[in-house]
């Protein structure tokens, strides 16, 4: 089941949502659940508690934290959970683009537009959480959601995948087999030959390194940077 948040500071703005959430979920394929928010504060509280959200819906202005500044927090704690902005405000467009939103969209709100967007948000996710690899690691067969796969490193005659939670899997593998399966996948790159790496966890590119998010580095290889961050924009552009 998803998991969608909705933060909104105008108690009549965010009935709205929620009503137009309401009728979203009888007629979507998707089996979802939603809690509401009247602030920022509230939500980076709920974070703060472990709670886990899969989409969230932001107002932009608002008192404590704007969303912006909301979305900001959001990523210090959540790299890969989708974000809609809903607001009235159009000057923010470009500033959504900091917290890799998925869409931004104005008040008021179109069904249309607000149930196509959710479509795709849960159909994308859907796909990404059920692609897998299968590998052989020192505790036997291991699979790994792709989703939850950050980068897959070289490492002599072994392959270290590194996984969202911290944990490493080391596995005796082809480093160019690795590459060969996960490259069939339009989410990872090859910025060098001894990296591999989930374009969804990227926080920066820059001439000589990615840094990931929420840490973390790997290396760009001499003279690729530009490459790299073609790719990447092409990439974004094609999940916008």
């Amino acid at each position: 089941m998803f998991r969608l948040a909705i933060c909104d500071d105008e108690a009549h703005s965010l009935t709205q949502i929620i009503s137009l959430i309401k009728e979203y979920q009888l007629v979507s394929p998707f089996t979802f659940e939603y809690a509401d928010f009247h602030n920022g504060i509230e939500l980076i509280s709920a974070l703060e508690q472990g709670k886990h959200f899969d989409v969230y819906c932001l107002d932009i202005v608002m008192p404590g934290y704007n969303g912006i500044e909301l979305g900001k927090e959001i990523r210090k704690h959540d790299k890969s959970a989708r974000i809609i902005f809903l607001t009235s405000s159009p000057e923010f467009a470009l500033d959504s683009y900091s917290v890799k939103a998925e869409n931004y969209i104005l008040k008021p709100i179109s069904e249309e537009t607000l149930f196509n967007t959710l479509n795709d948000i849960f159909e994308q996710t859907k796909q990404e959480e059920e692609s897998f690899i299968t590998v052989k690691d020192t505790q036997g067969i291991q699979k790994i959601l792709l989703s939850n796969l950050v980068y897959a490193e070289a490492m002599g005659r072994k392959v270290l995948f590194h996984l969202s939670s911290g944990r490493t899997l080391e596995c005796s593998l082809r480093f160019s087999q690795a590459c060969a399966t996960l490259l069939e996948y339009p989410f990872f790159t090859k910025p060098h030959r001894s990296y591999i790496v989930n374009m969804n966890y990227i926080n920066i590119i820059e001439n000589t390194e990615i840094i990931l998010q929420p840490s973390g580095t790997i290396p760009i290889a001499q003279g690729k940077g530009k490459e790299v961050k073609d790719i990447y924009l092409s990439f974004q552009m094609q999940r916008d």
